[in-house]
């Protein structure tokens, strides 16, 4: 499973490359997703299906996950969660709340972002990394890596702190020989304030600095952030859903 070699031991996770027909949602899940098109309930399904399945092997099942007001997942009070698909692939983690504090995933068709997008989601910084990058290791999309690692964190940040995050409120490094990155919100920390890894300020329960790990997998580029306790001690039971982006629903 690529997804899991992505997450540390206590996350449990689920991936899945095709439809699963023989799963109905819940009727609690099904009401509440508020598109009727065909193709967004097909990806629904599918990532409530990898859901359970994550929740099952974590040892946690639950009988629904509707989504919430604003789009994501509603997860058992005692669990946080992560769910993501693109073409071909869906993917679900969860892990308990007392051992993870806050957790992203998210999946990318392995392509090349448009340039208006890139700047929207990226800073001059993070625009020089990625040429930088693509000039050296022209074999990843790092634009569209990127865009993958600041839905990661945005996935890990907005349940955990109730806070928005705008694509330029994290920068993000890449360790290409690692396969790690790093994402760094400088609102969090006040000039003189908190080192990066240390709590930030202002009642947030999340270091100022988040670290993950990407993979490039065949034609799927893949990023996830898992923040461990002790920082979920100090994170509400009743973690709020992650609301929609300008690209649509956000899981």
């Amino acid at each position: 499973m690529v997804i899991a070699g992505l997450l540390p031991a206590p996350v449990a996770a689920w991936e899945s490359s095709g439809t699963h027909p023989e799963f109905v949602p819940h009727p609690a899940e099904a009401a509440s997703l508020r598109s009727t098109a065909p193709a967004r309930r097909g990806e629904f399904a599918t990532g409530r299906y990898c859901a359970h399945r994550a929740l099952e092997r974590l040892g946690t099942p639950t009988a629904s996950i509707p989504a919430g007001e604003r789009g994501g997942p509603r997860w058992p009070r005692a669990v946080v969660g992560s769910i993501t698909h693109c073409r071909g692939y869906t993917a679900a983690a969860v892990a308990r709340r007392g051992e993870i504090a806050a957790l992203g995933i998210d999946a990318e068709p392995h392509l090349p972002l448009a340039a208006d997008v890139l700047e929207f989601v990226a800073g001059p910084g993070e625009r020089a990394h990625v040429a930088e990058l693509l000039a050296r290791r022209p074999d990843v999309c790092w634009d569209r890596l990127l865009f993958s690692a600041k839905e990661s964190v945005y996935k890990a940040w907005f349940p955990a702190t109730g806070r928005f995050l705008g694509f330029l409120g994290a920068e993000v490094r890449f360790d290409p020989a690692a396969g790690t990155f790093r994402a760094d919100v400088p609102d969090a920390v006040p000039a003189g304030g908190r080192a990066p890894g240390g709590p930030a300020p202002g009642g947030s329960p999340l270091p100022a600095r988040l670290t993950g790990r990407w993979r490039v997998a065949g034609e799927v580029l893949l990023t996830a952030v898992a923040v461990p306790a002790p920082y979920a001690e100090t994170i509400p039971a009743a973690a709020a859903a992650v609301p929609d982006s300008p690209e649509g629903e956000r899981e």
